[in-house]
């Protein structure tokens, strides 16, 4: 089974020497690629393509994430034109997060929008990848709108899709198949957020919309600051659900590593990885 891992630029130059000595530990199991988030409004766009360009030099193949929040036509183009010379070949296309206090703006207002803009501009140069989230965007109407959206991202030329992370295996099962059913039948990697952390986790999940079932949320709140139960007990819960997603047939695992090495590696021996 393939897998991909995904980082975050570093702020600083510590960072960036752990974070390099973090990726030298996962390329062990050998991913399809990396890829490197992009901060609210791009505001992390100098960082996400040196860590980019740092990714290629060391022989791997690396994804830019690509927003479109408060972007012209013209700064697409030029950022397009930038990451092909630098050899990048796969694109993460998203909205994007607004930044504090900041209006619309810009000349995207989806992802869909962007999507169809790289494939005007580049044809197939990039492969594109999307969001997807079997739990429901925070910010969508209703399901069925949400669904629709993602089919209208297919529909403008994503290559696969990568879900926001979530820890109910059903959940993604049952938006693959809806989406199927509109005719979005691109592959759709499930996001794995392994748990190394409760206050950090909940309160990402709460942030961006990722649901915590109660059971894990009780679970977890019990453990108070038992560092070394709550480790162990993530440790469980996210091999058990990549078993029951390799199982059921899902064409890869997509990693958030946090910029950590410990935990994805441990999950992957435990799925019984070669490495």
């Amino acid at each position: 089974m393939k897998l991909s891992l995904e980082f975050f630029p570093p702020k600083t130059p510590e960072g960036a020497s752990k974070l390099q000595a973090v990726r030298q530990q996962l390329y062990a199991l050998k991913p399809e690629f990396c890829s490197v988030t992009y901060g609210a409004g791009g505001s992390t766009q100098e960082g996400t393509f040196a860590t980019v360009r740092d990714i290629l030099a060391e022989g791997m193949d690396a994804a830019s994430h690509f927003s479109c929040i408060g972007a012209t036509r013209d700064s697409v183009r030029a950022q397009l034109a930038t990451l092909k010379a630098m050899g990048v070949r796969r694109l993460v296309a998203l909205r994007g997060d607004l930044p504090s206090g900041y209006g619309l703006g810009g000349e995207f207002n989806y992802a869909s929008d962007l999507v169809a803009f790289i494939r005007t501009e580049t044809g197939n140069d990039f492969h594109i990848e999307v969001a997807a989230y079997p739990e429901i965007h925070p910010q969508a109407k209703s399901p069925e709108a949400d669904l629709q959206a993602f089919a209208t991202k297919v529909r403008a030329g994503a290559d696969s899709a990568i879900t926001q992370y979530f820890y109910n295996a059903d959940a993604y099962f049952r938006f693959v198949e809806d989406a199927r059913q509109l005719g979005a039948d691109i592959p759709v990697v499930p996001g794995i957020m392994p748990i190394a952390s409760s206050t950090q986790l909940l309160r990402f999940s709460d942030a961006c919309g990722a649901e915590v079932p109660r059971w894990i949320r009780l679970r977890l709140q019990a453990y108070g600051d038992d560092t070394a139960s709550i480790r162990a007990f993530g440790l469980d819960v996210v091999t058990q659900l990549c078993e029951q997603l390799r199982q059921g047939g899902a064409p890869a695992l997509h990693f958030y590593t946090m910029n950590q090495s410990a935990a994805t590696l441990e999950i992957c021996q435990r799925l019984g990885w070669r490495f």
